[in-house]
């Protein structure tokens, strides 16, 4: 069994859960913002995916659930379960290993390229996946590097965008897993906060997401299909 840590209602597995479910993989969903407790021992999973949300990581008052969530991803990397965090899932990571998360040179949000680093290029996580196609964004802050992690790709604007922990724990800081119905509530919760004054931002991100939806369900998959292999190493 796999599980999957939501933050907020909208922040969804998306087409990570699709994948899954194609794959007959079972997962188990754990929304933390409704209520869901943290388990205790993360070694009866398979693997540990963390997906995004609007908070930061050190926000621990206004969301008590991050504080037992760091101590559980904290365990996870103790036990070398496979881990795979996305947007603030890697920043969450980066803070379990022991670094800090800092303001992103750029505040991105929509589609833009990576370019893979030399670990990348190596890294089984990344192995098919072609950085010439657009990922989708959508952050304000970055994750350092901790002292055993590898940076394995970067961009433009955010120099940290993907990261390995220790043999098997990967984050992304962009989102492989949308879809057009996640751009557009996203745009319609974040709007006042994100996209103050773009009304036509919305619009726009949703005609590139149709014009690139082929190779980027391509590479998401791609993405997810590597993960599980790495998993099913680790099993």
């Amino acid at each position: 069994m796999i599980l999957i840590i939501k933050h907020i209602d909208i922040e969804g597995p998306g087409t990570l859960g699709d994948f899954l479910k194609n794959r007959k993989e079972p997962f188990l969903i754990n929304d933390l913002g409704a209520g869901g407790q943290i388990p205790a021992d993360p070694r009866i999973f398979k693997a540990v995916v963390v997906l995004g949300g609007p908070m930061n990581v050190d926000e621990e008052k206004s969301f008590p659930f991050l504080k037992p969530e760091n101590d559980f991803i904290q365990k996870v990397l103790e036990a070398e379960v496979p881990y795979l965090g996305i947007c603030l899932g890697v920043q969450l990571l980066a803070k379990a290993a022991g670094t800090k998360v800092v303001r992103s040179p750029v505040k991105e949000i929509g589609w833009y390229k990576i370019q893979l680093t030399s670990d990348g290029k190596k890294d089984p996580l990344f192995k098919g996946f072609c950085p010439q196609d657009p990922v989708y964004q959508w952050h304000g802050d970055m994750f350092q590097i901790p002292s055993n992690g590898k940076l394995l790709a970067t961009s433009e604007g955010c120099p940290h965008q993907a990261l390995r922990v220790g043999k098997n724990a990967y984050g992304l800081q962009f989102h492989i897993e949308v879809t057009d119905k996640s751009i557009k509530e996203w745009c319609d919760a974040y709007r006042a906060t994100d996209l103050p004054g773009r009304r036509d931002h919305a619009g726009a991100m949703l005609e590139t997401y149709w014009k690139v939806k082929s190779s980027f369900d391509r590479q998401a998959n791609v993405l997810y299909q590597n993960f599980l292999d790495i998993m099913q190493l680790h099993c």
